[in-house]
């Protein structure tokens, strides 16, 4: 049986000189590795730990609870949003009320291509929907995690540089390797029902789909926000309000100007 990985975040309560260094030793003597260290958030500290056995890690748990430098806050098997936490600093921040929709500003467009691309990777079906403003890098975001994840994306509809609508795809693209971006307001204001019928094969691939404008999508469609497996949202900063009749105007005048293609 091969090493568990786990996650160690702890809040400093008396920061004195030697302290990481005691911490490292009682990883030591008890067999356990360290793999990666970072300051999170809020004055915490993580860490990426390599055990054999739980028998280890519950070892370590009383151990670290009896010292009053530090308060252990997490210990558990790592978890994506750890990987990330210990990878970049500081935390993704998921809805209170809905836990799989995740936020972001522009300012983490870092974190976010990182996290898409760790979704990428993943195999099987994946849903993600993408929400945000105009112009705030969705569609960068989202071509930049799949050259970070080594997968080819695939417009089915788009404005990134024309106004893209297709019917079909071609021998090879049906890969379940690929990943599938769909604008769903282009969808809606563009397309016809062989585009939609492209669409619903698409949605039956083992593959990766990810949806802009992801509430305007299921106005048009069967599916319902549900289905969604991933929600992002990304604004340019944390006040700023998602509202899709500015949207959906902003994305037909942008599209306007030039002509759409039928593949």
């Amino acid at each position: 049986m091969g090493k568990i990985e786990w996650y160690l975040e702890y809040e400093i309560r008396i920061n004195r000189p030697g302290l990481l260094g005691e911490i490292s030793s009682l990883l030591g003597m008890l067999s356990i590795n360290i793999v990666t260290i970072n300051g999170v958030e809020n004055g915490r500290r993580g860490m990426l730990l390599l055990a054999d056995n739980n028998e280890q890690i519950t070892r370590l748990k009383l151990i670290l609870n009896t010292m009053d430098t530090i308060r252990l806050t997490k210990l558990r098997k790592a978890k994506l949003r750890d990987r990330l936490a210990v990878r970049h600093g500081k935390y993704i921040h998921r809805d209170a009320d809905d836990r799989k929709t995740v936020r972001f500003i522009r300012d983490e467009l870092g974190i976010l291509v990182d996290f898409m691309a760790e979704l990428y990777k993943q195999d099987g079906h994946k849903l993600i929907g993408i929400r945000g403003m105009p112009r705030v890098g969705k569609t960068e975001s989202i071509v930049a995690a799949s050259v970070c994840a080594n997968k080819r994306w695939l417009f089915v509809s788009s404005t990134l540089i024309k106004q893209t609508v297709r019917n079909q795809l071609i021998e090879g693209e049906y890969s379940s390797d690929n990943i599938f971006i769909i604008d769903g307001i282009v969808s809606k204001q563009k397309a016809n029902e062989r585009h939609w019928q492209l669409i619903r094969e698409i949605m039956q691939l083992p593959a990766i789909k990810v949806v802009e404008h992801p509430d305007i999508f299921v106005q048009a469609t069967e599916y319902n926000i549900d289905d969604f497996d991933y929600i992002i949202e990304l604004r340019s900063d944390e006040n700023e309000e998602i509202t899709y009749d500015v949207v959906e105007r902003a994305q037909f005048n942008q599209g306007s100007g030039f002509s759409m293609f039928d593949y």
